[in-house]
């Protein structure tokens, strides 16, 4: 047999270096890479755009999702993701920014290469209705036919987005879970949004605030998500109505073990998972995220 050149034993130990590089990286419950929710940085990252995202690829972030762009343009946020070593999947906006604006965050995010658009709060239609109240008021008064107008609407800019081919997306908060006359505004999206035009962006951490389990709407609706975001919140002693607590992931109250095992089961096609974190009560917040980012690249496969 022959020996091997030295040059073909270099290769090959780059490659077996580059291969375990690679499977930490995706050493994830779900096999994905970390992705952070942008809002978690949203202090820190007007002032120092490019530094922020540098720290975040730093302790182990390796693709985001945008919670605006603080004036930089399509072009200007691509080459400051590229220096990163970060990839920018996906990007939030309200339905009042999405009604008014749908053209133009199209146009921002072919420019920026994203994958998804997320409305990441529904609106009242009735502008009546929501005078004078505040927007977890605003959103609680929204009737039944409320929540379907919404729902037509994510329909009409999801048809918008897949001609420019970008997915369009809902992300939930709680408000969508309350109780309203016999219906919740979360299954009124669900049933009335084309699956082929809206996907779903599950909150994990406020489908339990809002009384919830994420297993169960796995397993009545695995086709519906592709995306999580994984957040953890302090609920022991917690009031609903209160604002809970958030904390890093593994340090708080959800049971992420049986939410990832429920995907597994039902087979939910699960693309990308972003890490959000509310608020940093108990440490500074690069040092919280890279707790964060350790838990994700640790937990159990």
């Amino acid at each position: 047999m022959a020996l091997i050149s030295r040059r073909n034993f270099v290769k090959s130990a780059a490659a077996c270096a580059a291969m375990l590089q690679a499977s930490e990286l995706f050493a994830s419950p779900l096999g994905l890479p970390a992705g952070l929710q942008l809002y978690s940085v949203r202090d820190v990252l007007p002032n120092d755009y490019e530094g922020t995202l540098r720290k975040l690829a730093s302790i182990g972030y390796r693709q985001v999702e945008a919670a605006g762009f603080f004036g930089h343009s399509a072009a200007d946020v691509k080459q400051a993701m590229a220096r990163a070593g970060l990839d920018c999947v996906s990007a939030h906006y309200s339905m009042g920014q999405l009604q008014k604006q749908a053209e133009e965050i199209i146009q921002f995010g072919n420019g920026v290469g994203l994958r998804y658009i997320v409305c990441s709060s529904p609106m009242q239609p009735n502008p009546a209705k929501a005078k004078g109240k505040n927007w977890v008021q605003s959103i609680e008064s929204m009737s039944r036919e409320d929540w379907k107008w919404n729902a037509d609407q994510l329909n009409q800019i999801g048809k918008k987005t897949k001609a420019a081919g970008i997915q369009m997306g809902y992300h939930n908060h709680f408000l969508e879970f309350h109780q309203h006359d016999g219906f919740m505004g979360y299954d009124i999206l669900l049933h009335e949004t084309d699956p082929h035009l809206v996907t779903m962006e599950m909150d994990c951490g406020w489908v339990v605030v809002g009384g919830q389990r994420p297993e169960h709407y796995f397993e009545r609706y695995p086709t519906r998500y592709s995306m999580l975001h994984l957040k953890e919140f302090k609920l022991e002693g917690w009031k609903p109505g209160t604002e809970p607590v958030p904390t890093e992931m593994g340090r708080g109250s959800i049971d992420y073990t049986k939410i990832f095992a429920a995907a597994k089961k039902y087979n939910v096609p699960i693309r990308h998972i972003f890490i959000e974190q509310e608020g940093y009560p108990d440490m500074p917040e690069m040092q919280a995220l890279k707790v964060d980012a350790d838990w994700i690249e640790s937990f159990p496969g």
